[in-house]
């Protein structure tokens, strides 16, 4: 059964979801995808988790590198959990982009290309947000694109990451 809780961040509520294997899902209140794959029947409960959790966002949130992280179940497909892994590997306080990540993924594979905007849908559809660290995607340009979140909010992730 997945589990539920709430986080206050100083840029909004988050919900915090997560099952026997790890945290399955972080969102901001309202964001797109809000809740994907969190089926109805839930249960808010206490977990230590969702405490390890917490202290992880309560780190980050200070504009201090969390020096852990906690247990992820990243639930997608094999190449959402691909590109996925992709943005873990991206260092705090660092930023890639779609292209980037598109030609790693295609050199992986021994392919001439891989399409950015499969990358794109991939980085939308990410379950767990500032942990699994999608605001540091940026367009070939440098240009801050789509953030499931919203742009003023990856703007302040960016901030709060270059102090």
């Amino acid at each position: 059964m997945p589990y539920t809780a709430h986080y206050a961040s100083p840029l909004g509520g988050m919900l915090l979801a997560a099952d026997d294997a790890g945290l399955t899902g972080l969102w901001f209140e309202g964001q797109k995808h809000f809740a994907r794959g969190l089926n109805g029947t839930h249960e808010e409960r206490a977990l230590p988790l969702f405490d390890e959790v917490k202290r992880w966002l309560d780190q980050y949130f200070s504009g201090r590198e969390p020096d852990f992280t906690p247990p992820l179940h990243l639930l997608g497909t094999a190449f959402e959990r691909e590109v996925w892994a992709i943005l873990r590997a991206v260092p705090y306080g660092k930023t890639t982009t779609y292209g980037e990540i598109a030609a790693q993924l295609a050199r992986r594979r021994g392919l001439a290309h891989m399409s950015a905007q499969a990358v794109g849908g991939a980085v939308g559809r990410n379950p767990i947000s500032v942990i699994v660290p999608c605001h540091r995607v940026l367009g070939a340009d440098g240009s801050l694109t789509g953030y499931a979140g919203g742009l003023a909010r990856k703007r302040r992730l960016l901030a709060l990451e270059s102090t």
